[in-house]
C-alpha cells in the first residue's frame, strides 16, 4: 500500500541546507558529519521567549519540513546545522516521520 505524502512538494519552495553529525569527534575535536545535502522544505519561522531563573531569553525560531526521507541511511536524525534563508541555525531536534509500515513520510526539523 502507498501512503499518502503529508508534506506536499507544492508547498516546499524554501532552500535549505543541511549538515548532520553523527556521535564523536574528530581528532581535532569537530564534529564527524554523517549527511549532508540540499532540500526544498516548507520553512515556518516561530518565536518563543522563556525567560529563566537569570532572566536569559532563549527564541526557537523555526521548524522545516521536508517531504520523505533525506537520509535513509540514517535511522535518527540527532544534530547538526541548517542554513535556511542565509541563516545558520543549529538542529535542535530531528524527526522522521513514519508510516504504518516503518517507511519515512516526512523529515521534520526544529531549528535554534
Amino acid at each position: 500500500m502507498k501512503y499518502p505524502s503529508l508534506i506536499n512538494k507544492a508547498f516546499c519552495k524554501t532552500d535549505i541546507e543541511i549538515t548532520i553529525y553523527q556521535e564523536g569527534l574528530t581528532e581535532d575535536g569537530e564534529p564527524i558529519t554523517a549527511f549532508k545535502g540540499s532540500y526544498k522544505c516548507n520553512y515556518q519561522d516561530s518565536a518563543k521567549t522563556v525567560y529563566t531563573a537569570n532572566k536569559k531569553q532563549v527564541r526557537l525560531s523555526g521548524v522545516a519540513y521536508i517531504p520523505n526521507d533525506i537520509a535513509p541511511d540514517m535511522s535518527i536524525l540527532s544534530g547538526g546545522i541548517a542554513v535556511v534563508n542565509g541563516v545558520k541555525r543549529t538542529i535542535h531536534t530531528g524527526v522522521k516521520a513514519r508510516n504504518p509500515d516503518g517507511s519515512v513520510n516526512y523529515c521534520k526539523l526544529e531549528l535554534v
